[in-house]
């Protein structure tokens, strides 16, 4: 007949904690390998794009706020654009996917959607976005949180660019 101790005697294991440890370590290596790497699936290739060149460029940063993207709610709280009143779907850009890391806003008439940047200090993206101030030599790269799309402000930097062939 087996004989179990009671509660009090019964040492606890010890492969609870250790299994919880390797839990929080794994998966604070998983979350921490894709640090840097939001932008990695962006990337020119031969193939499809001209050779690079470097521009200097003022980059701005935007989220899908209301401040940013210039639009409000009705009195029956569906979203639409300031100006024109057409009902806007938030996080869509204009060539309708969804903003994300690497999404940028450009005058398509100089950079036609597609065309890949790499920009000091974000990474690569690609312009998926227009935007009403945005003309010229002008980016504006997509965050996801207003705070940082502040934080990284007006810049000028020098902007590798790669043009659709």
């Amino acid at each position: 007949m087996l004989k179990i101790p009671p509660a009090t005697e019964r040492k606890p294991p010890r492969l609870v904690p250790a299994l919880a440890t390797a839990l929080v370590v794994g998966a604070l290596a998983v979350l921490f390998s894709f640090e840097g790497c939001a932008t990695m699936a962006i990337r020119p290739d031969s193939a499809h794009y001209r050779k690079p060149v470097v521009v200097k460029m003022t980059v701005t940063g935007y989220c899908n706020c209301r401040k940013c993207c210039g639009w409000r709610y009705t009195w029956y709280g569906k979203p639409v654009y300031d100006k024109s009143g057409k009902t806007k779907k938030v996080g869509m850009t204009s060539s309708g996917v969804r903003a994300r890391t690497g999404t940028i806003a450009a005058d398509i008439k100089k950079y036609p959607y597609g065309t890949i940047v790499e920009i000091p200090g974000y990474g690569y993206g690609r312009v998926e976005d227009i935007g009403g101030a945005i003309k010229g030599e002008h980016l504006d790269a997509w965050f996801p949180h207003h705070a940082e799309a502040l934080k990284w402000g007006k810049q000028t930097l020098n902007v590798k660019v790669w043009l659709p062939k």
